[in-house]
Formats: structure tokens, sequence, C-alpha cells
């Protein structure tokens, strides 16, 4: 019971609420009347800013990923990394580490809602909401036990641009641009099927460009 003990102590901040906080509070001190647009997502988001940085300085683009985080542990940080910051815009991309069992089985549905659940809270804070395509990814090389991976983040995708379309949301497809014919991730574009390659995020911060400009 020792061992659950210290199990259960490094879980308390299961979201990672921690990650971001000294930052977020540093923000919402400054003034700043910079339209900001926030990035939600997994370590495809993190290891943006690492491989891009001067496409969020430059952009006034902040990057709130957290490498491994599935769309329910998000959705908690939704409110104190992304909506308290009070940006113009979010970009949600989240998904893969729920396919791929991160925190447990996880179905399509239960990612959408997610997913949708943090586009409902933006909006009701009169914040622009983005929906982005889960990249694509044949099989996870950490747990290749799932299986039918390009389909169901088919399924996923496909309710995310429909959901978009109904509400009026930004829908960024980065899926079409990085997919080869076995529905994974062209080469030149991942690393290990699943992460981008540098080549890979400047196809993503074109997709970027080319869906929200002119939008401020």
């Amino acid at each position: 019971s020792n061992q659950v003990a210290a199990q259960v102590a490094d879980e308390l901040d299961w979201p990672d609420l921690e990650r971001y906080r000294a930052e977020n509070e540093k923000l919402k001190a400054s003034v700043t009347d910079k339209k900001r647009t926030i990035f939600m997502g997994d370590s495809i988001t993190e290891g943006w800013s690492l491989n891009d940085p001067e496409f969020f300085s430059r952009n006034n683009f902040l990057n709130r990923g957290i490498g491994g985080q599935t769309s329910t542990q998000l959705l908690i940080r939704f409110k104190p990394d992304a909506v308290n910051l009070k940006p113009k815009m979010i970009i949600i991309n989240a998904g893969t580490n729920d396919i791929a069992g991160a925190t447990g089985p996880a179905s399509p549905e239960m990612i959408i809602d997610n997913i949708c659940s943090m586009a409902e809270i933006g909006l009701k804070n009169d914040i622009r909401i983005a929906l982005s395509t889960i990249l694509p990814v044949y099989k996870y090389p950490w747990n290749e036990k799932v299986t039918n991976v390009p389909d169901r983040i088919s399924k996923v995708n496909t309710a995310l641009q429909k959901y978009s379309e109904k509400h009026s949301l930004i829908f960024i497809d980065f899926f079409k641009s990085m997919v080869n014919e076995q529905r994974g991730l062209k080469a030149a574009y991942g690393v290990d099927g699943v992460h981008p390659t540098k080549q890979g995020y400047k196809v993503m911060s074109n997709v970027v460009k080319n869906t929200i400009s002119g939008i401020f």
C-alpha cells in the first residue's frame, strides 16, 4: 500500500496543471492588447515550438502542448491554460494519445465528446475556436495492440469536420497534406510514424497560415 500511496501522490496532478501555471500567472499580470492564439494539444503541439519557435513568436501564438496527454486531460486544463488567458483564438489538436490507449481504452465517441466540450467552453467565452485533425498514423510503435488505427482516426476527423461546419468553427486539415497511401504519416513528415519531423511541422505551419489567414 506504500507503493500505492506513492503512485497516488504522483498522479494527484494528473492533468499536469502545474506545468504552465507560473507562466500563465505572468501572462495574466502583463497588460497586453495583443491578440494571442493558443495551441492546445499533446506532444505534437509541444514539439512544434521546439522545431519552429519563430512561427510562434512572430504570430503571438502560445504553445500549451503537453506530451502524452489525452483529450480528457486537455479538457481539464482547457480553462487555466487557454480560456483564462483571454485569447482571440484557441486551436485544439487532440486524440492521438487516446487512440493509442495512453489513459485506457477510448472510443472515437469519447474523443469527439471531449473535443466538442472544449469547443463549447471556448465559444461560451466568446473565443474563436479552431478544431484540427488528428495527424495520420498507421500504427503506434509503442502500442501495436491498437488495431485499425487509420479507421479510428478517420472517424474522429470526419466527426470534427461535421461539428466545425455545423457550428461555424474553423477546421484545420493537417491530415490531407500529410497522409500516405497506407493512411499513415508520410515518411518525410514523421520520425516514428506519429511525431512530425521539421519538414512535417513546416507543412503544418503552412496549413495553419492558409486556414486562419485574414480572420483577424
